[in-house]
């Protein structure tokens, strides 16, 4: 028997007790005990960014997180939560309007490396964008229309 441990987490808003083997991944936690399935997991390596999660508002790879080392209190966000935002909300409005979104698969991880942007830089540049979003792999839009959302879905002013 694999020996667990307990963590009390902040998921998409809710504060939720989580139980899980000693050496399980983020990933791994969030998929498979929470349901949040918009958590991909592409190369299990950390180089495609499917399992993009923001945790305690900075970008992280699930896959490469021991779900042991993310503290009591701390604050995930994955793409399931981003409705609850009003910044989330408009930015998977725009994807849908630009047509950032083909097949899905890298969708969830390219709205919230969007959305970590968008909150750090109100009105970024073509070339931020793609600098935030490196790492992530598109094969179905290529990068133009979802560069684009993530524009279109900047606030007009400060505080939106």
């Amino acid at each position: 028997m694999s020996e667990t441990i307990e963590r009390e987490w902040i998921i998409n808003g809710e504060h939720r007790t989580v139980r899980f083997a000693l050496l399980a991944r983020l990933l791994d936690v969030l998929r498979d005990e929470l349901d949040l399935i918009s958590v991909k997991e592409g190369c299990g390596e950390g180089e495609c960014g499917a399992c993009s999660v923001l945790l305690d508002g900075k970008l992280h790879l699930a896959c490469l997180v021991a779900a042991a080392q993310v503290d009591d209190g701390a604050a995930v966000l994955t793409a399931e939560g981003l409705g609850a935002e009003a910044l989330g909300s408009r930015l998977k409005q725009a994807f849908d309007e630009q047509g950032a979104v083909q097949c899905g698969y890298c969708s969830p991880a390219m709205l919230l490396g969007g959305f970590a942007l968008l909150t750090r830089v109100a009105r970024p540049t073509e070339q931020q964008v793609r600098e935030a979003l490196a790492g992530h792999l598109c094969r179905c839009t290529g990068y133009a229309t979802i560069v684009a959302a993530v524009q279109q879905a900047a606030p007009e002013e400060a505080g939106q």
